[in-house]
């Protein structure tokens, strides 16, 4: 029998939610940095989204495998497009109006807080081999940690047996996309480190857009 605390942890649907609220923003992001057409990523975006939800609409009770591809290879989709739309950005404060600065702190904020959902995903997917793995009442074996949280390093009443929510990892995508750098949460494998020094790059380079903007309008 699943006990309250587990199924606290293995909510689907902030995950999908998330995801879901950055394809909606795709509709949004100007023409000027964008080459294809608007409906392009959320059509994409959604065909992925489908089989997840419908599998595990609100709590993970059903493990496949492939699931996990399908996770991966959307929240890979979605940085590459991210970062498609980042090289149009620099591309169009190179060789558009520069004073068009409504285009490209439009453009900014899209591209950041994709960066952030979509990261956040691919730590929740990763870590420790994925939210069905760290799960106590599934039988999928937990893998090394990915992720030092604070919670894992204290013994305090309360946090016995504390496990990471979607959330959290939110949180964690958010603190590295502010400060380009971990926070209170340390990358311990390399594959996280590497994926947290293209996420901050990510979010440097959207910054420094907008400040060399700044720049030439002065």
């Amino acid at each position: 029998m699943t006990n309250t605390s587990s199924n606290r942890h293995t909510r689907r649907w902030p995950a999908s939610l998330a995801v879901l609220a950055v394809l909606v923003l795709q509709l949004l992001v100007p023409t000027q940095i964008n080459a294809l057409p608007r409906w392009v990523m959320p059509a994409l975006g959604f065909l992925l989204l489908v089989p997840l939800v419908w599998t595990n609409p609100f709590h993970l009770r059903r493990d496949e495998p492939w699931l996990r591809w399908v996770e991966l290879v959307l929240v890979a989709v979605l940085v590459a497009v991210n970062a498609f739309y980042l090289a149009g950005m620099i591309f169009f404060l190179n060789n558009g109006d520069a004073n068009e600065g409504k285009v490209l702190v439009k453009s900014a904020l899209l591209i950041w807080v994709t960066n952030v959902v979509a990261f956040a995903v691919w730590y929740w997917e990763i870590d420790r081999g994925g939210p069905f793995a760290r799960a106590p009442e599934h039988a999928r074996e937990a893998e090394r940690p990915d992720l030092l949280f604070p919670q894992m390093t204290v013994d305090l009443p309360g946090w016995k047996g504390w496990l990471p929510g979607f959330t959290d990892y939110l949180f964690v995508s958010f603190t590295a996309a502010t400060a380009f750098s971990p926070t209170d949460t340390m990358p311990l494998s390399a594959r996280t480190k590497m994926l947290m020094g293209v996420q901050s790059a990510i979010a440097l380079l959207t910054v420094a857009v907008i400040a060399a903007r700044a720049v030439n309008v002065l």
